[in-house]
């Protein structure tokens, strides 16, 4: 399948992705875990290891996503191994786009920008979005500053930490929070 030469904000944005399949479960499972928690994450800038230890996501998160009416999650590839992916579920004409990851060691080379921009537009073609959201957690400035920089808007919205609930992983923190960032799409 050729990419796409179309530019979306001033990106090459179309990636080549598929949606997940309950397989896939397995090698997301590591690739986003190994992006946002433990040693390995630290290899790239996404890690959440200093607030959390723990799992990010596990199996059965995954294939009950995948599941969900409205819901998918979409895989870019490099060698035939899951790259990078994210997550959209729509809500009438809005759309909540979470779990966005990148193998660590390939981060800060545009992937991500670049998959966000795919997964923003796959939204619109696919399901005729206006706008989409996501959760960020307040602790994560440079994240939330990088979105920013992709058109997306502090809300103000916060939202709480699942405290107690492992399969969100381990808070070394008693302030953790979420903040609702919001883009309107064209």
């Amino acid at each position: 399948m050729p990419q796409s030469r179309r530019t979306i904000c001033g990106v090459m944005s179309e990636l080549v992705v598929r949606l997940a399949t309950a397989r896939d479960a397995p090698a997301l499972v590591a690739l986003v875990n190994s992006a946002y928690r433990g040693d390995s994450s630290r290899a790239g800038w996404s890690t959440e290891a200093d607030l959390l230890d723990g799992q990010r996501i596990d199996p059965e998160g995954v294939i009950e996503t995948i599941g969900t009416p409205d819901t998918v999650i979409l895989v870019h590839e490099d060698g035939g191994e899951p790259a990078a992916c994210v997550q959209l579920a729509r809500s009438g004409t809005d759309c909540y786009l979470g779990l966005l990851t990148v193998e660590p060691n390939t981060q800060a080379a545009g992937l991500g920008r670049r998959l966000l921009a795919t997964a923003e537009r796959w939204a619109v073609e696919h399901w005729g979005v206006e706008s989409v959201h996501m959760t960020v957690l307040v602790q994560r400035a440079e994240l939330i500053a990088w979105y920013e920089r992709r058109g997306y808007v502090r809300t103000g919205v916060r939202k709480p930490f699942p405290y107690g609930d492992e399969r969100f992983g381990l808070p070394k923190r008693q302030d953790l929070e979420f903040e609702v960032l919001r883009k309107e799409l064209d």
